[in-house]
């Protein structure tokens, strides 16, 4: 699998872990109606977005390692 620019990946992570923990935040502070739905969608970004922040860090390591 080649990654033109894993950098693009650790910022869309970023922004899906930042995504995951903003929505739990606004349902506590009942901002927005707590649903399966979007239970589950906060959890999947956050997931998401480790698994992909992970996978840019060890392709921006492989990349400087070949340098």
């Amino acid at each position: 699998m080649s990654i033109e620019n894993p950098r693009l990946l650790l910022v869309f992570g970023f922004f899906l872990v930042l995504m995951g923990f903003l929505l739990p935040l606004l349902i506590v502070v009942k901002i927005l109606p707590s649903t399966f739905l979007l239970n589950f969608l906060s959890f999947a970004a956050s997931v998401s977005g480790l698994y992909l922040g992970i996978i840019g860090i060890a392709s921006v390591v492989r990349t400087h390692r070949r340098d």
